[in-house]
């Protein structure tokens, strides 16, 4: 079987060096060692402001809506994970859809001051499978009509912008550490912030607004990470490097193959972006052909992932609105198996499954 994604794993008798000695502290959680030396690498590692480790990439986003106080209307993007959208609604402020790019799969800039409104707040956007938004024209809007910037980057660890960590831009930006992410801690994530003010906050908003044992400062959630968790960050971060060096090989090797194929269409890199190659997307000519290409693979036991599908838009909760780019892209989009232990020739296979399918 060949899934859309394996997790890194360490060998396991690093990970067990950390584990006897977490056995030997009886210090589990509640802001650990292993936490703080991991929070402290990843800053040098980044070469970022503050960082935050979280439980996970959705509490991220909360308690970056909370942190900033926001109220109202945020606008945000149609095509990303759940999330996304969810945490907008989790938090009681109303997500306002603007369609994307029907190349880079990003926030669509010129569309969205005509959907800023006197309710507006902020805008909350995805650099999709890790590709940066149009960050500079992003902040323009932003900055003429005094919004607050989130950036959802929950694939981009690893991703520069302009030279410096996408995760430096906006007012704060999340990210993920699940399993599947190319930095994994099993479970996991981060907020990050140029600002300590906010970052300080953020810090409350994670421990239950603790100030000390017996003192509060805020108000706040559980949005701790565990020193087991801790312990596989450390254990995977030695090997990013070797990580981004053997998934750029492997993109590039589905690009040199399908690059310019006849219903094919590839991400289009944004402009200042350095890329992270964490996902290989195609879009298919149409929702027909997607479903033949993806049965034929699975005949071959390959499981790709309609990713992302559906269009945000169109959830039930939420009130809908059009977003024809992003509902097409998400009826045709698959992203293909991409993982460390990929074989080059698992990759030929795929490649030769589609180009007989679409």
């Amino acid at each position: 079987m060949i899934p859309v994604t394996k997790p890194f794993l360490p060998a396991e008798e690093e990970y067990n060096k950390y584990i006897h000695a977490i056995w030997e502290r009886h210090w589990l959680t509640n802001n650990g060692p292993l936490v703080n030396e991991l929070e402290t690498k990843l800053k040098e590692y980044l070469k970022v402001s503050n960082i935050l480790f979280l439980a996970n990439g959705t509490l991220a986003i909360q308690i970056a809506l909370k942190a900033l106080a926001l109220k109202g209307e945020i606008i945000t993007t149609p095509f990303s994970y759940v999330a996304t959208t969810s945490s907008i609604v989790w938090e009681n402020c109303h997500p306002i859809f603007v369609d994307i790019d029907a190349g880079t799969f990003n926030i669509d800039p010129s569309l969205i001051e005509a959907a800023i409104t006197e309710n507006t707040s902020a805008i909350l956007v995805t650099h999709v499978f890790g590709n940066a938004c149009d960050i500079d024209a992003i902040k323009a809007i932003a900055d003429k009509h005094q919004l607050k910037v989130i950036y959802d980057a929950a694939h981009c660890f690893g991703t520069k912008y302009n030279g410096q960590s996408i995760f430096e831009y906006g007012d704060i930006s999340t990210s993920s550490f699940h399993a599947t992410k190319l930095f994994h801690t099993i479970e996991g994530g981060a907020v990050f912030s140029k600002d300590p003010l906010l970052a300080e906050a953020m810090g409350l908003l994670r421990n239950f607004g603790h100030t000390s044992p017996v003192t509060f400062g805020s108000v706040g959630i559980n949005a701790k990470n565990s020193e087991m968790h801790a312990a596989m960050g450390l254990c995977v971060l030695p090997y990013m490097d070797d990580i981004f060096k053997v998934r750029k090989e492997q993109w590039l090797h589905y690009e040199a193959m399908l690059k310019g194929k006849t219903g094919i269409q590839l991400l289009k890199l944004t402009l200042g972006c350095e890329f992270n190659y964490a996902y290989f997307p195609i879009v298919l000519e149409n929702e027909k052909a997607l479903q033949k290409v993806t049965t034929a693979l699975n005949l071959q036991y390959v499981q790709p992932r309609r990713y992302f599908y559906p269009s945000l838009n169109t959830l039930e909760y939420i009130d809908q609105s059009k977003c024809a780019v992003s509902e097409s892209v998400a009826e045709r989009v698959l992203c293909l198996p991409l993982y460390h232990t990929l074989k080059k020739e698992d990759q030929d296979m795929i490649v030769k499954v589609i180009l007989k399918n679409c």
